[in-house]
């Protein structure tokens, strides 16, 4: 390992299989500009110890669906890492709330009472966003940094080295990284994103829960219990 991959704090299956990523010139160059960011007095989401958090979260060896999302949130207090999902104490904002209508409609499910999903990505869920840095108040504004590239490769190397996954492509932009996923040996649900201008057009509806949850069953997988316990208050 080279002196860069030993700053990097990152789950030892995960670092292993993307160890040469981060000495690659993209990577160089979207460090260098998080710092220069950083030294403006930009605020950037999440913080840093979680920016890598979907993948702490949820190691390599253990993942068994993944869904994408596109940019973390970027208001005071929500993003942690993991893509839809909010901090403890922050309400679910819309997509989630349309996210948890089409549980309750797929598998009665009742919706929690937050946003917090850390009990899906522990259970084998990936929740990758494809950019994993953004500016406060500013959508979109690292997409075109680099993230792209190293995202790009955790989805190849996951439907690389794992069998019989679940991909949950919800919306065009999720739907694009269709051809760096094993479709032989995978299986890819596709529907319209759950935001509130999409969500009527086809993702309220879709079933992915239980289609997903059948598949993984038919492969010998323990089912994801969507379910998410109630937070206990601090």
């Amino acid at each position: 390992m080279t002196a860069s991959d030993d700053r990097i704090k990152l789950e030892p299956g995960w670092k292993e299989a993307l160890r040469d990523e981060f000495d690659k010139p993209y990577m160089q160059s979207l460090r260098a500009f998080l710092m220069q960011e950083k030294a403006a007095g930009k605020v950037i989401y999440p913080p840093g110890p979680l920016i890598f958090n979907a993948l702490d979260s949820t190691p390599l060896d253990q993942v068994k669906v993944v869904i994408l999302g596109q940019d973390p949130y970027h208001g005071p207090n929500q993003a942690h890492g993991l893509c839809f999902s909010v901090q403890p104490g922050v309400p679910a904002p819309p997509s989630l709330q349309n996210i948890y209508k089409e549980l309750k409609r797929d598998l009665n499910i009742e919706a929690p009472r937050h946003g917090y999903l850390q009990h899906w990505a522990e259970q084998g869920v990936l929740l990758l966003n494809t950019s994993l840095t953004v500016e406060q108040a500013r959508a979109g504004s690292h997409a075109d940094k680099g993230w792209q590239p190293f995202t790009d490769r955790v989805i190849e190397v996951v439907s690389e080295r794992r069998p019989h996954l679940v991909f949950l492509l919800w919306g065009a932009h999720a739907q694009s990284k269709q051809r760096l996923i094993d479709a032989s040996k995978h299986l890819i649900l596709r529907s319209a994103h759950p935001s509130p201008l999409s969500a009527h057009r086809g993702f309220l509806g879709n079933g992915h829960f239980s289609r997903c949850n059948k598949f993984l069953e038919q492969h010998g997988l323990a089912p994801i219990d969507w379910r998410l316990p109630e937070l206990s208050a601090a």
